[in-house]
Parts: structure tokens; sequence; C-alpha cells
């Protein structure tokens, strides 16, 4: 056991090496778990390889307590991933999805353990313990990819559901074959087996994540719980449905926390966001720390399992496996082809499979199981390929099948007033996506009337996640005359789009001057166009005529040219070469290239 001062340095360094590449990974827009694995390897293999000895051993570092860490930490993360599902989303996907869990989870393990036997020559005992580990996905990897190709249509929220709900189906199936390879005899009786332990684990994971669910609800619902200790308590009760259920059948800990997050994610007794927050910055920290230490974990000494039959056997998961199981689980369902092209080509590994397949190999080399070191270096290999292939080829694949939103995606208008209506029609006619939100029936009626898409709710209800869900929507414009409205819309998207995708109007300037805004700064997104100008100076301009007008710059008209030709013009939003769309706020410098072009609020009639 390590000394005091040994450990602290190791913990801290997972910490620092865990942030440290989530923070690198966005800086340079690649999957994260790329650069995790990167720095996994090398204070772990490849520090072993040069030196003789590992920079961060986790196995010395936290001993026997590792893998219960790591189990708890994949139930956090499993219950975070299912408050970010919506049962909405079932009537249209839920038919694939039940397909995809089942008879494409069992095409996948069938394939895959037949190539292992036959490309990998493994024993048939580990290539079936292979093929259950790699049939699950993962949100870890999922949710970060989503976010970045942003696809529209069905394949976002059945990618999302999929790899929430595989994960236990996966670790059952793993934990089934694992006991049966151990005692050959019960090869013959495992289908039995099999469908005996899913009954148990649905019952006893669904009972006690349903139980865990109800009894939190109950408590919040009834202001039994003080505010701060909301998301705690809520951790409290995931870790106790987790390892509760966990006692009466094994693994049945991740199927209670992912109904358990299915559960809260649904009612509408309880708001459960600031949980949901508090858990996804709690999930980056638990995904960041495990890649670190599990990566690290591997020794020099099984890199030589790295070979060209490794090459073919990836290329048989990712060129056969997935579009099969697809293809099996997609037959007469409503997705179009396109849609069941992408669904077919983006199939990442995560943290599941590395966690599950590293607690099996100690087990498996305990049992002294022929080629039970290979287990965990294969999958290792599966998920840096995987996520490498999928991780930069679904954007540009998504973007061929015609799945993206074109440019910088569509926009949530809040409010339905003239203003909102120019800039709609502004946006309409640069083929951009918008959606207007009000709840005033006259602005609704005339929006409808200039042919722009509208939601009758308040711009906070789930209603609108719901329709913006799957759009290729991915920013807000608060345009209405509130701006408690504003902040609130501002508020309530940034957890959606992120804060640097949430625009809303300037408070009046007579609050500010006075030091007395009617809004916390913390509540508001991205200042619109000029820190000046308010929702009146702006609407009354509309109503005296003003028009939103496209200019294109050259290297004969440029900037400065347009402002001497119109004094007073606003600009509004900036289109450069490629089309893709800036919003103007006042954090922005403006300076405009020639090729590139400006949409800005002009007055037809002098101001008086």
């Amino acid at each position: 056991m390590p000394d005091t001062h040994h450990l602290l340095l190791g913990i801290a360094a997972i910490i620092v090496l865990g942030i440290g590449a989530q923070w690198l990974a966005w800086a340079l827009k690649v999957p994260a778990i790329l650069i995790l694995l990167l720095f996994g390897f090398c204070v772990g293999p490849i520090a072993e390889w040069i030196h003789g000895t590992k920079l961060l051993n986790p196995d010395e570092l936290l001993g026997s307590v590792l893998f219960p860490i790591v189990s708890l930490s994949v139930a956090v993360i499993l219950f975070e991933g299912g408050l970010t599902l919506s049962l909405a989303d079932i009537r249209q996907v839920g038919r694939p999805l039940r397909n995809l869990v089942s008879i494409g989870a069992l095409a996948t393990w069938a394939i895959v353990t037949f190539s292992a036997m036959w490309v990998l020559q493994l024993p048939v005992q580990i290539a079936l313990l292979l093929g259950a580990i790699l049939i699950v996905t993962g949100p870890t990897v999922i949710g970060p990819l989503l976010r970045h190709v942003k696809p529209i249509g069905q394949t976002g929220p059945l990618l999302k559901w999929e790899a929430i709900v595989i994960d236990p189906i996966g670790a059952v199936l793993a934990l089934l074959v694992f006991e049966a390879v151990q005692t050959p005899q019960r090869l013959e009786h495992l289908a039995a087996t099999m469908l005996v332990a899913i009954f148990k684990t649905l019952l006893i994971g669904g009972a006690f994540g349903a139980v865990a669910a109800i009894v939190l609800i109950f408590l919040f619902r009834r202001y039994w719980v003080a505010d701060y200790l909301e998301a705690p308590v809520a951790l409290m009760f995931v870790i106790a449905a987790f390892v509760g259920a966990n006692v009466l059948q094994d693994e049945s800990g991740l199927f209670a926390v992912t109904v358990m997050g299915i559960i809260l994610a649904n009612q509408k007794h309880v708001p459960f966001h600031h949980v949901l927050k508090f858990k996804e910055n709690l999930s980056i920290l638990l995904v960041s720390s495990l890649f670190i230490m599990l990566g690290a974990r591997l020794d020099a000494s099984q890199m030589h399992f790295f070979d060209r039959r490794t090459g073919l056997f990836l290329l048989v998961l990712i060129v056969i496996a997935r579009p099969l199981s697809v293809y099996l689980s997609t037959i007469r369902s409503t997705l179009t082809w396109r849609e069941r092209l992408f669904t077919s080509l983006v199939a990442p590994r995560g943290i599941v499979a590395a966690s599950v397949a590293a607690v099996f190999a100690i087990r498996l080399r305990a049992a002294s199981l022929p080629e039970a070191d290979r287990l965990v270096p294969l999958v290792f290999a599966v998920i840096v390929c995987t996520v490498l292939v999928y991780g930069l080829g679904a954007k540009p694949l998504a973007k061929w099948l015609g799945l993206t939103a074109k440019g910088s995606g569509g926009f949530v208008i809040a409010g339905a007033n003239p203003l909102a209506r120019a800039v709609a029609e502004a946006l309409q006619q640069e083929n951009r996506m918008v959606l207007l939100v009000d709840t005033n029936p006259a602005n609704i009626s005339a929006a409808r009337l200039a042919n722009l898409a509208t939601f009758p709710q308040s711009v906070t209800s789930e209603g609108v996640l719901e329709r913006v869900e799957g759009s290729g929507i991915n920013q807000l414009l608060a345009l209405t005359p509130n701006e408690e409205v504003n902040a609130l819309a501002a508020l309530h998207f940034s957890r959606i789009f992120g804060r640097s995708s949430v625009y809303q109007l300037a408070p009046e300037a007579r609050e500010a001057k006075e030091g007395k805004q009617k809004v916390s700064h913390e509540l508001t997104g991205r200042v619109l166009f000029a820190p000046n100008l308010t929702y009146e100076s702006l609407a009354s301009r509309i109503a005296r005529g003003a028009k939103i007008k496209r200019t294109k710059f050259s290297d004969e008209f440029t900037f400065d040219a347009y402002n001497e030709l119109n004094k007073g013009a606003t600009p509004l939003l900036l289109i450069n070469e490629a089309g893709d769309l800036q919003v103007i706020t006042s954090d922005f410098p403006l300076a405009p290239k020639p090729g590139q072009s400006l949409l800005s609020l002009v007055d037809t009639t002098p101001s008086t």
C-alpha cells in the first residue's frame, strides 16, 4: 500500500491528466476519449516500455478498492445518461430500439465471437466473453459524439437510447458467459440460464430503480430535503439502489440506476435539472479519471497483441458486425435509408466495455484460463479504433447523408413579435431553420401568416425541448420585450446548446446606468448585437420601416466603404465564405472580409 504522499500525488495526477485531456480535446475539437487514453497509455504502458516502470500504476495506488470505485463510477455515469432520456422518443424509435438491444445485440455477439475464434484464434470461452463485452456502446462516447455531430431525424434519439439501454444488458450477458466458461459443461444450458438471469435482472434492477426514484420524488415534493442537499441526496439514492440491486442479483445495479434516471427525467412533479447539472459535472470527472486509470493499467508486455490479426478483427467489427446488426434490427422500420446507414456506421465502445473487461480479465487469470491476458488489450484496441473511426468520420458522413443542419444550424427564437419575425424571415431566407416560441396568440398568428414555424407555448416548457431535439436547431435568440423571460430562456437553453450558443437582448439602458438590472448577470446569455441595443430601440426602428438587408463584401467594396454608405445600420449576422453564420454580439470583433456577407438592420426612412 503506498504511503500518503505517494497516494496524494497519484490521485492528483489522475484528476489533472483527466481534466487536462478533456480541455485539450475540446480545444482541438477531437473526441476526448482519444486524448484520455493517450495520456493513460503515456503514464502506463508507454512509460513502462521506455523507462522500465510506470509513472502511474492504479493497481498499486488504489489496491483492492480500484474496481469498487470503477463500478460505482459507472453507475453514476449511467444514471446521468438515464436523466437525459425522454420517453417521448420511444414513440419515434421504440421498434428499432427494441430490435437493436435484442436482435442486434445477439447478431453482434455471434459475429464478434465467430471472428474472434477464426481471426484472432481465441479459445471459444474467451471469444464468447469478448463478444458479450463488445455488444455495448455507452453514453460516455455516444453523448459527446452526438453533441459534436448534431444529427437531425431519428438517429440521435435512437443512438442515445441504445447506448444507455445496451450497457446493463451487455454487463449481464458478460457475467453469464463468464460464469458459464468457468464450467464448460454449463455452456449447453447457457440459453436457459441467460433467460432466467435476464428476467431476474429486469425484475430486481427495475424494482430497486423504481422504488428509489419514487421515494426521491416524494421527499423532494414534500420539501423534506434542503435545496443545497438535493444533488448529494440523489447521489446517495443512486449508490444505494446500485449496491442493493447487485447484492440480490449481480450486475442488476446498472439496470437499476438506468431505470431510476429515466423515471426522474420523465416525471412532472419535481424539477431535476439542477441534479442533472451536478451529475453532468461529476460524470465528466469520473469518465476522465476512469479512462486515465484503465489506460494506465495496461502492461507494456501486452502491447504485442496488436498485430495484423487484430486489425482484421477490427475491420470485421466495423464493416460487418455493426451494419448487419442494424440492418436486421431496422427491417420495416420508419428509418430512412440514410438514417439506417448512419446508425450502422456509429458504434464506438466506451467505459463500460473497458471496466467490464478489466474486471473479468482478473477473474479469468485467477481461473487459469488460456489467453485471458489478451482480453483487456483487445477491448482497448476496439475502443481506440472505434472512437477514432466513428469520432472522426461521423460528422462528414452525416453531412454527406444530409443528416445535419446546414451552416451553423437552426435557431429557437423566444418571441414572435415584429422584431423576432423580421430576424426569423432573414434567417429563413439564408436557409436556416427557425422556430418562434410565444404565448401571444396574435404574434403566433402573424408569424404563421409569414410562413414561419411556431410553437405556442412558454419558451421554458419541456415541449419546446422535445420539438427541438433532432431538428438541427442548436442556438437560441431571446428577442422578447420581457427581460426576465429572455434571461430564463437563456438559462434554460444553455444546458442544451451551451452558453456560447445562447443569445439575448441587452437590458434597458436606464437600468444599467442606475445599476439596477432586473436579472442577475449569471442568468443571462451573450448580449446580442451591441450593449446599448435594447428591444425598444430595435422594435421602434422596425415599426418605422427598417429592413434587414444582406451585403456581400469584396476587395473593391470593403467594410469601411459599407459604413460610409450605411451610417446608423446595425450589423446582426455575419455569413462566412463557407456559408456558416455568426451571430453578432457585444463581445464579437466585427471585421468582415472579402467574400463574406453581412445581414444588417437598415433604416429605409430618415429618423427624426
